[in-house]
Protein backbone atom coordinates (compact mmCIF):
# COMPACT_ATOMS: atom_id res chain seq x y z
CA UNK A 1 0.00 0.00 0.00
CA UNK A 2 2.93 2.33 0.76
CA UNK A 3 4.11 2.12 -2.86
CA UNK A 4 1.07 4.03 -4.05
CA UNK A 5 1.48 6.69 -1.35
CA UNK A 6 5.05 7.29 -2.50
CA UNK A 7 4.00 7.43 -6.16
CA UNK A 8 1.29 9.96 -5.32
CA UNK A 9 3.87 12.03 -3.43
CA UNK A 10 6.20 12.00 -6.46
CA UNK A 11 3.29 12.79 -8.80
CA UNK A 12 2.35 15.81 -6.68
CA UNK A 13 5.95 17.00 -6.77
CA UNK A 14 5.96 16.64 -10.55
CA UNK A 15 2.69 18.58 -10.94
CA UNK A 16 4.09 21.61 -9.09
CA UNK A 17 7.56 21.30 -10.69
CA UNK A 18 9.19 20.45 -7.34
CA UNK A 19 12.50 18.60 -7.94
CA UNK A 20 12.43 15.18 -6.31
CA UNK A 21 14.29 11.90 -6.03
CA UNK A 22 13.06 8.32 -6.31
CA UNK A 23 14.98 6.06 -3.91
CA UNK A 24 14.76 2.30 -4.49
CA UNK A 25 15.98 -0.62 -2.39
CA UNK A 26 18.01 -2.66 -4.86
CA UNK A 27 19.51 -5.32 -2.59
CA UNK A 28 19.28 -6.45 1.02
CA UNK A 29 22.02 -8.10 3.05
CA UNK A 30 20.96 -9.92 6.19
CA UNK A 31 17.77 -8.94 7.97
CA UNK A 32 15.82 -5.86 6.94
CA UNK A 33 12.36 -4.34 7.40
CA UNK A 34 12.04 -3.70 3.66
CA UNK A 35 12.64 -5.87 0.64
CA UNK A 36 14.03 -5.13 -2.83
CA UNK A 37 11.77 -2.84 -4.83
CA UNK A 38 10.61 -0.78 -1.83
CA UNK A 39 10.68 2.92 -2.68
CA UNK A 40 10.88 6.31 -0.98
CA UNK A 41 10.27 9.73 -2.50
CA UNK A 42 12.21 12.81 -1.38
CA UNK A 43 11.52 16.38 -2.52
CA UNK A 44 13.89 19.34 -2.62
CA UNK A 45 12.28 20.87 0.48
CA UNK A 46 13.29 17.79 2.53
CA UNK A 47 9.81 16.30 2.83
CA UNK A 48 9.48 12.65 1.96
CA UNK A 49 7.13 9.69 1.68
CA UNK A 50 7.89 6.06 2.49
CA UNK A 51 10.41 4.45 4.80
CA UNK A 52 13.17 1.85 4.80
CA UNK A 53 13.58 1.27 8.53
CA UNK A 54 12.02 2.07 11.86
CA UNK A 55 13.52 5.56 11.67
CA UNK A 56 17.19 4.54 11.75
CA UNK A 57 18.29 5.77 8.33
CA UNK A 58 15.52 7.97 6.93
CA UNK A 59 17.28 11.26 7.78
CA UNK A 60 20.47 9.99 6.15
CA UNK A 61 18.52 8.87 3.07
CA UNK A 62 16.94 12.32 2.78
CA UNK A 63 20.37 13.98 3.08
CA UNK A 64 21.79 11.69 0.38
CA UNK A 65 18.80 12.37 -1.85
CA UNK A 66 19.26 16.13 -1.55
CA UNK A 67 22.94 15.74 -2.41
CA UNK A 68 21.93 13.65 -5.41
CA UNK A 69 19.64 16.46 -6.54
CA UNK A 70 22.55 18.91 -6.40
CA UNK A 71 24.75 16.54 -8.39
CA UNK A 72 22.00 15.89 -10.90
CA UNK A 73 22.93 12.26 -11.56
CA UNK A 74 21.87 8.87 -10.13
CA UNK A 75 23.95 6.95 -7.61
CA UNK A 76 23.87 3.78 -5.52
CA UNK A 77 24.74 4.00 -1.84
CA UNK A 78 25.10 1.25 0.77
CA UNK A 79 23.55 1.83 4.21
CA UNK A 80 24.08 -0.43 7.21
CA UNK A 81 26.58 -3.30 7.07
CA UNK A 82 29.49 -2.44 4.76
CA UNK A 83 28.48 1.21 4.40
CA UNK A 84 31.01 4.06 4.32
CA UNK A 85 28.68 5.80 6.78
CA UNK A 86 30.11 4.19 9.88
CA UNK A 87 27.83 6.08 12.26
CA UNK A 88 24.62 4.91 10.55
CA UNK A 89 23.66 1.41 11.65
CA UNK A 90 20.62 -0.76 11.11
CA UNK A 91 19.65 -2.41 14.42
CA UNK A 92 18.96 -5.65 12.55
CA UNK A 93 22.62 -5.68 11.48
CA UNK A 94 21.75 -5.84 7.81
CA UNK A 95 22.66 -3.68 4.84
CA UNK A 96 20.71 -1.95 2.07
CA UNK A 97 21.88 -0.91 -1.39
CA UNK A 98 19.80 2.13 -2.39
CA UNK A 99 19.46 3.60 -5.86
CA UNK A 100 18.95 7.41 -5.90
CA UNK A 101 17.38 8.81 -9.05
CA UNK A 102 16.62 12.53 -9.59
CA UNK A 103 13.40 12.51 -11.59
CA UNK A 104 13.71 15.94 -13.24
CA UNK A 105 10.70 16.40 -15.50
CA UNK A 106 10.05 12.65 -15.71
CA UNK A 107 6.39 11.62 -15.53
CA UNK A 108 7.34 8.19 -14.17
CA UNK A 109 5.05 8.47 -11.14
CA UNK A 110 2.04 9.47 -13.25
CA UNK A 111 2.75 6.60 -15.63
CA UNK A 112 2.98 4.05 -12.79
CA UNK A 113 -0.15 5.38 -11.09
CA UNK A 114 -2.06 5.18 -14.37
CA UNK A 115 -1.30 1.46 -14.57
CA UNK A 116 -2.05 1.01 -10.88
CA UNK A 117 -5.45 2.69 -11.30
CA UNK A 118 -6.18 0.31 -14.18
CA UNK A 119 -5.16 -2.56 -11.87
CA UNK A 120 -2.37 -3.69 -14.15
CA UNK A 121 0.87 -5.19 -12.78
CA UNK A 122 3.96 -3.19 -13.65
CA UNK A 123 7.69 -3.13 -12.91
CA UNK A 124 10.24 -0.40 -12.26
CA UNK A 125 13.68 -0.86 -13.81
CA UNK A 126 16.80 0.97 -12.59
CA UNK A 127 20.22 1.32 -14.16
CA UNK A 128 23.11 3.83 -14.06
CA UNK A 129 21.33 6.05 -16.59
CA UNK A 130 17.90 6.29 -15.00
CA UNK A 131 14.62 4.56 -14.15
CA UNK A 132 11.65 3.51 -16.24
CA UNK A 133 8.40 1.59 -16.01
CA UNK A 134 8.18 -1.80 -17.69
CA UNK A 135 4.84 -3.34 -18.63
CA UNK A 136 3.90 -6.42 -16.63
CA UNK A 137 5.27 -7.95 -13.46
CA UNK A 138 8.91 -9.04 -13.18
CA UNK A 139 10.49 -10.95 -10.33
CA UNK A 140 12.84 -8.69 -8.34
CA UNK A 141 16.41 -9.00 -9.65
CA UNK A 142 19.52 -6.87 -9.19
CA UNK A 143 23.03 -7.18 -10.65
CA UNK A 144 25.57 -5.23 -8.55
CA UNK A 145 28.20 -5.53 -11.27
CA UNK A 146 26.13 -3.57 -13.80
CA UNK A 147 24.02 -1.76 -11.19
CA UNK A 148 20.86 -2.74 -13.01
CA UNK A 149 17.67 -4.09 -11.47
CA UNK A 150 13.99 -4.61 -12.09
CA UNK A 151 11.25 -4.83 -9.45
CA UNK A 152 7.68 -5.95 -10.03
CA UNK A 153 4.57 -4.56 -8.34
CA UNK A 154 1.10 -6.09 -8.13
CA UNK A 155 -2.20 -4.17 -8.03
CA UNK A 156 -3.50 -3.21 -4.61
CA UNK A 157 -5.79 -5.70 -2.86
CA UNK A 158 -9.38 -4.87 -3.73
CA UNK A 159 -12.21 -5.74 -1.35
CA UNK A 160 -15.57 -6.43 -2.93
CA UNK A 161 -18.02 -6.36 -0.02
CA UNK A 162 -21.44 -7.90 -0.50
CA UNK A 163 -23.95 -7.69 2.30
CA UNK A 164 -25.72 -5.41 4.73
CA UNK A 165 -25.40 -4.05 8.22
CA UNK A 166 -22.80 -2.34 10.37
CA UNK A 167 -20.16 -4.98 9.70
CA UNK A 168 -20.00 -4.06 6.01
CA UNK A 169 -19.73 -0.37 6.82
CA UNK A 170 -16.97 -0.92 9.37
CA UNK A 171 -14.96 -3.16 7.03
CA UNK A 172 -15.30 -0.75 4.09
CA UNK A 173 -13.98 2.16 6.15
CA UNK A 174 -11.14 0.16 7.72
CA UNK A 175 -10.03 -1.32 4.38
CA UNK A 176 -9.93 2.09 2.74
CA UNK A 177 -7.93 3.50 5.67
CA UNK A 178 -5.45 0.65 5.19
CA UNK A 179 -5.07 1.63 1.53
CA UNK A 180 -7.12 -1.09 -0.17
CA UNK A 181 -9.42 -0.48 -3.10
CA UNK A 182 -13.02 -0.97 -1.94
CA UNK A 183 -16.31 -1.60 -3.74
CA UNK A 184 -19.57 -2.81 -2.23
CA UNK A 185 -22.97 -4.23 -3.14
CA UNK A 186 -25.82 -3.91 -0.65
CA UNK A 187 -29.61 -4.02 -0.34
CA UNK A 188 -29.25 -1.74 2.69
CA UNK A 189 -30.24 1.83 1.73
CA UNK A 190 -28.80 3.30 4.93
CA UNK A 191 -25.39 1.72 4.30
CA UNK A 192 -25.59 2.79 0.66
CA UNK A 193 -25.96 6.42 1.70
CA UNK A 194 -23.44 6.26 4.56
CA UNK A 195 -20.66 4.92 2.34
CA UNK A 196 -21.55 7.06 -0.67
CA UNK A 197 -21.25 10.13 1.58
CA UNK A 198 -17.66 8.97 2.33
CA UNK A 199 -16.86 8.57 -1.38
CA UNK A 200 -16.75 4.77 -1.32
CA UNK A 201 -18.14 3.32 -4.54
CA UNK A 202 -20.97 0.82 -4.46
CA UNK A 203 -24.10 -0.47 -6.13
CA UNK A 204 -27.56 -1.11 -4.74
CA UNK A 205 -28.74 -4.72 -4.78
CA UNK A 206 -32.43 -5.09 -5.61
CA UNK A 207 -32.47 -8.89 -6.00
CA UNK A 208 -30.44 -11.92 -4.97
CA UNK A 209 -29.78 -12.87 -8.61
CA UNK A 210 -28.08 -9.63 -9.74
CA UNK A 211 -24.83 -11.47 -10.25
CA UNK A 212 -23.87 -9.25 -13.19
CA UNK A 213 -23.00 -6.53 -10.65
CA UNK A 214 -20.03 -8.55 -9.41
CA UNK A 215 -16.67 -7.51 -10.87
CA UNK A 216 -13.45 -9.21 -9.87
CA UNK A 217 -9.83 -9.76 -10.84
CA UNK A 218 -7.01 -11.88 -9.48
CA UNK A 219 -6.25 -9.30 -6.79
CA UNK A 220 -9.84 -9.09 -5.49
CA UNK A 221 -11.20 -10.48 -2.22
CA UNK A 222 -14.98 -10.99 -2.13
CA UNK A 223 -16.39 -10.83 1.39
CA UNK A 224 -20.02 -11.77 2.08
CA UNK A 225 -21.60 -10.08 5.07
CA UNK A 226 -25.24 -11.19 5.12
CA UNK A 227 -27.20 -12.14 8.22
CA UNK A 228 -29.89 -13.49 5.87
CA UNK A 229 -27.84 -16.15 4.06
CA UNK A 230 -30.48 -16.69 1.35
CA UNK A 231 -29.20 -13.44 -0.14
CA UNK A 232 -25.74 -14.79 -0.85
CA UNK A 233 -26.13 -18.11 -2.70
CA UNK A 234 -26.48 -16.91 -6.31
CA UNK A 235 -23.96 -14.14 -5.75
CA UNK A 236 -21.39 -16.42 -4.15
CA UNK A 237 -21.76 -19.07 -6.84
CA UNK A 238 -20.90 -16.40 -9.39
CA UNK A 239 -18.04 -14.97 -7.31
CA UNK A 240 -16.45 -18.41 -7.10
CA UNK A 241 -16.34 -18.52 -10.91
CA UNK A 242 -14.52 -15.19 -11.18
CA UNK A 243 -10.80 -14.52 -10.58
CA UNK A 244 -10.04 -13.81 -6.91
CA UNK A 245 -7.47 -14.46 -4.20
CA UNK A 246 -9.96 -14.77 -1.34
CA UNK A 247 -13.65 -15.45 -0.73
CA UNK A 248 -15.05 -15.34 2.78
CA UNK A 249 -18.46 -15.28 4.41
CA UNK A 250 -19.86 -14.22 7.75
CA UNK A 251 -21.71 -16.71 9.93
CA UNK A 252 -21.04 -19.69 12.13
CA UNK A 253 -20.40 -23.31 11.20
CA UNK A 254 -24.09 -24.18 11.01
CA UNK A 255 -24.69 -21.29 8.61
CA UNK A 256 -21.73 -22.41 6.51
CA UNK A 257 -23.08 -25.97 6.32
CA UNK A 258 -26.36 -24.56 4.97
CA UNK A 259 -24.39 -22.38 2.53
CA UNK A 260 -22.37 -25.31 1.17
CA UNK A 261 -25.48 -27.45 0.68
CA UNK A 262 -27.19 -24.63 -1.22
CA UNK A 263 -24.11 -24.02 -3.38
CA UNK A 264 -23.76 -27.74 -4.14
CA UNK A 265 -27.35 -27.73 -5.34
CA UNK A 266 -26.29 -25.03 -7.82
CA UNK A 267 -23.47 -27.21 -9.13
CA UNK A 268 -20.53 -25.72 -7.20
CA UNK A 269 -17.82 -28.33 -6.72
CA UNK A 270 -16.50 -29.43 -3.34
CA UNK A 271 -13.07 -28.23 -4.45
CA UNK A 272 -14.36 -24.67 -4.81
CA UNK A 273 -16.40 -24.91 -1.62
CA UNK A 274 -13.22 -25.78 0.27
CA UNK A 275 -11.70 -22.42 -0.70
CA UNK A 276 -14.36 -20.38 1.12
CA UNK A 277 -13.13 -18.83 4.37
CA UNK A 278 -15.93 -19.31 6.89
CA UNK A 279 -16.29 -18.22 9.57
CA UNK A 280 -14.30 -15.21 8.39
CA UNK A 281 -11.49 -13.61 10.34
CA UNK A 282 -8.28 -14.51 12.10
CA UNK A 283 -10.24 -14.86 15.31
CA UNK A 284 -13.80 -16.12 15.30
CA UNK A 285 -16.93 -15.23 17.27
CA UNK A 286 -16.34 -11.51 16.68
CA UNK A 287 -19.66 -10.04 17.69
CA UNK A 288 -19.14 -6.31 17.34
CA UNK A 289 -18.76 -4.79 13.85
CA UNK A 290 -15.38 -3.14 14.39
CA UNK A 291 -13.73 -6.26 15.79
CA UNK A 292 -15.21 -8.29 12.93
CA UNK A 293 -13.83 -5.77 10.45
CA UNK A 294 -10.33 -5.90 11.98
CA UNK A 295 -10.35 -9.70 12.13
CA UNK A 296 -11.55 -10.01 8.53
CA UNK A 297 -9.16 -7.44 7.06
CA UNK A 298 -6.22 -9.15 8.79
CA UNK A 299 -7.20 -12.46 7.18
CA UNK A 300 -7.64 -10.86 3.75
CA UNK A 301 -4.25 -9.11 3.86
CA UNK A 302 -2.55 -12.30 5.02
CA UNK A 303 -4.12 -14.15 2.06
CA UNK A 304 -2.94 -11.39 -0.31
CA UNK A 305 0.62 -11.59 1.02
CA UNK A 306 0.64 -15.39 0.80
CA UNK A 307 -0.94 -15.61 -2.68
CA UNK A 308 1.18 -16.97 -5.54
CA UNK A 309 0.20 -14.39 -8.12
CA UNK A 310 3.17 -15.27 -10.32
CA UNK A 311 1.85 -18.83 -10.90
CA UNK A 312 -1.63 -17.47 -11.55
CA UNK A 313 -0.21 -15.48 -14.47
CA UNK A 314 0.72 -18.75 -16.11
Amino acid sequence: MELHEVLRFLRDCHLVSMPCVLVTVCAVEGSSMRGPGTIMGVSRDGSYSGSFSGGCIENAVVAEALDTLKAGSPRIVRFGAGSPYLDIKLPCGGGLDLHFQPLGDSALALDCLDHADRREPFSIAVDPTGVKRIAGWCRATYDPATRTGVFGHWPLPRLQLIGHGAGLEALALLARTHGCAVHFLTPDKRIMKQLADRNIEGRYLHRTDETDLLASDGWTASVFLFHDHDWEIDLMARALEQPHFYIGAMGGRRAHAFRKDALRAKGVSDEKLATIHAPIGVFHSSRDPHTLALSTLAEVIRAYQDADFESALG
